[in-house]
């Protein structure tokens, strides 16, 4: 029953969060995904991985939090730094993505053999783990919570446990970003695209290096 209890509020927390979850990760995500091949099942490859790599973010954050206890992990002091470092990678891969989708198609892509958004064929899944793992790792005000309570459970694997429930109710509300995928793909659609992406990573790169350097109070 406890059990039980826990993942019922760890189903309930995570499909609350949905909003906040979109909001902090819709910016990352959706130019990435308009730089992408056009298409549901290209879409859906990308969010699968990208979710995935979330997942993986949320365990890792999962294990620290219990193995500290209770808020070590949450302290301001090492939530600033680590939310810094992860600012400053977001920003470095955003920066990596919008520079390499610079060979994109200069048609609609729909059909054609020679639409190729990047030579790379790992180009997608590479950047979408990259960024599912850091946007995993981004300390919002619902993750911290959920690394309040995973903190508090009495074992390691009811921890993780609360943490998968968790993932699984915010990734709810990212599935209906695999409509994306219907948008025709036309050099517009991808140089928007791109100056999304820089002007992103510009946002949190500032926001990184100011944390890192402590010269503003940052916190939940």
């Amino acid at each position: 029953m406890p059990a039980f209890a826990s993942c019922g509020e760890a189903i309930i927390l995570g499909l609350v969060s949905g909003p906040a979850c979109i909001a902090a990760c819709g910016p990352i995500l959706v130019p990435s995904l308009l730089a992408e091949h056009k298409g549901f099942r290209p879409h859906a490859r990308y969010l699968s991985v990208f979710l995935a790599a979330r997942l993986l973010g949320y365990m890792l954050f999962a294990v620290v939090a219990w193995e500290l206890g209770l808020l070590a992990s949450l302290l301001p002091a090492p939530r600033l730094l680590l939310m810094g470092v992860v600012y400053v990678l977001l920003a470095g891969v955003l920066l990596w993505y919008a520079y390499s989708a610079r060979r994109s198609c200069a048609q609609p892509c729909a059909d054609s053999k020679l639409v190729q958004i990047t030579e790379n064929r790992n180009h997608g899944v590479t950047g979408a783990a990259a960024l599912g793992l850091l946007t995993g790792l981004n300390l919002c005000p619902p993750f911290v919570v959920a690394g309040i309570r995973a903190a508090q459970m009495g074992s390691m694997a009811a921890a993780l446990l609360f943490f998968a429930v968790f993932f699984l109710g915010t990734s709810i509300w990212f599935v209906p970003f695999v409509g994306l995928g219907c948008i025709v793909r036309n050099q517009a659609v991808i140089t928007v695209a791109r100056m999304a992406m820089v002007l992103i990573a510009l946002y949190y790169l500032s926001m990184g290096i100011a944390m890192l350097l402590g010269k503003k109070a940052y916190g939940y």
